[in-house]
């Protein structure tokens, strides 16, 4: 069931088209990964969800209704570029944007406190702004995001300024939103961290969406038959064998290993019985492509 929808979006600005009939389903307590190149159209789309800008025409849709300003107060947005009075104390700062989120007093302080221990922010809460790392800072503004628990969350580069321990956490505590019961919309350009955490995703390229789907989905249709074999043998596998290119051999872990191409008229059964004269097959797996490489021929291709 989709939670969130935009429907036939277009926007442009002066001389720039920067969104043309868009429509994307994210559904509900899924992870969905915006993905596109730098001035594709991702931010454009982000700014009409929290409704920053409106489309030139087309609808959003929220939970059923059509997206109107009730709505603000359920979506939680975590922009790229950092959004912190540098001059203000973290602490303070933080109360201030909770409270702004319709927390109390006490119950903004209460969560603060919980979350600014969990990420080991508590030794801070009396210093400036200024005085914090970028990672730190993206901590801080994390946490004030999801402080008021939205149904509908979007993390523009989530994970800009983290080293690997730190975004490992973060990309856990946003599987835990999930498991919740958040929708997520998570718009990054790591590709690894798609095909780690997203469900579902839509690439926008040139202002257009060129393809929307499950993750999962998606690699293996453009998978291209190709396959990897390891095999016990001494004796070095033809180039070709009826119906199978060998696009390369090498050996690694007293194996021979095998990367091979299969043609349309040639199925996996075919592929082992004609390699079996060359030595013991110990392991076979498809070659699935990654989302970065997917992401590479679309953007460089998309036609």
């Amino acid at each position: 069931m989709a939670f969130f929808e935009t429907k036939h979006i277009n926007k442009s600005f002066t001389n720039h088209q920067a969104l043309k009939n868009v429509s994307i389903s994210v559904p509900e307590k899924s992870i969905f990964g915006l993905l596109g190149p730098n001035g594709a159209g991702k931010t454009t789309l982000i700014r009409i969800i929290n409704q920053i800008t409106a489309p030139d025409s087309g609808e959003v849709w929220f939970n059923g209704e059509k997206l109107n300003q009730k709505h603000i107060a359920q979506i939680g947005y975590l922009p790229e570029e950092r959004g912190l009075y540098k001059k203000m104390k973290v602490g303070e700062q933080a109360l201030y944007l909770a409270k702004l989120k319709n927390l109390s007093g006490y119950e903004a302080k209460r969560q603060l406190i919980y979350w600014f221990k969990k990420f080991d922010l508590m030794p801070w809460w009396n210093r400036k702004v200024e005085e914090l790392s970028k990672g730190m800072q993206q901590k801080v503004q994390f946490i004030v995001t999801i402080l008021h628990k939205p149904k509908l969350l979007i993390f523009d580069e989530p994970f800009s300024g983290f080293d690997p321990v730190n975004t490992q956490i973060l990309k856990s505590e946003i599987l835990k939103l999930r498991e919740e019961g958040a929708t997520v919309i998570f718009s990054t350009h790591n590709m690894v961290s798609v095909e780690e955490i997203c469900d579902h995703i839509a690439l926008i390229h040139n202002a257009e969406k060129i393809l929307e789907g499950e993750v999962d989905v998606i690699r293996q249709q453009f998978s291209k038959k190709q396959y990897e074999i390891a095999l016990l043998t001494e004796q070095k596998v033809p180039e070709t064998i009826d119906g199978i290119d060998i696009l390369k051999q090498w050996t690694d872990d007293n194996f021979s290993w095998l990367r091979v191409q299969l043609n349309d008229q040639t199925n996996t059964n075919e592929l082992l019985t004609r390699l079996i004269p060359y030595g013991r097959i110990r392991k076979f797996s498809q070659v699935i492509p990654g989302m970065n490489d997917i992401f590479i021929q679309l953007v460089s291709n998309p036609s």
